[in-house]
């Protein structure tokens, strides 16, 4: 069984979009708004998977994964998502970078005996 915080990726071509943020340390509703953003993404076409990771002074990195240059754009001109990233300029992020590539190789191992989620 794998980690379920890796995201379930098929062979390449796909791409990645990289989003790396600093927030600020008041909470204002993003969790919420976040686990409904995961959600909502999850359900779109041509979504793959995400993955994150944030550290404790509220630096961030969210990887989300998709089909093609299409299925990032419709996330992109989703409504609700639209609504998202105003209020994440707003109230949350205190800076952000987005950097959109794409996945050419990919390729990984899991280690006998490793425990895994």
């Amino acid at each position: 069984m794998n980690d379920s915080r890796f995201a379930n990726t098929p062979e390449p071509p796909y791409y990645v979009v990289i989003f790396t943020a600093r927030r600020h340390p008041a909470d204002d509703g993003y969790a919420a708004m976040a686990a409904h953003m995961q959600a909502l993404a999850t359900g779109q076409p041509g979504f793959l998977g995400v993955e994150r990771v944030r550290d404790a002074d509220g630096f961030g990195i969210l990887l989300s994964y998709w089909e093609s240059e299409d299925a990032i754009k419709r996330w992109r001109e989703h409504g609700e998502h639209m609504v998202a990233r105003d209020l994440g300029r707003e109230r949350w992020y205190a800076q952000y970078a987005l950097r959109v590539a794409r996945v050419e190789r990919a390729y990984g191992m899991t280690a006998p005996g490793s425990p895994v989620s």
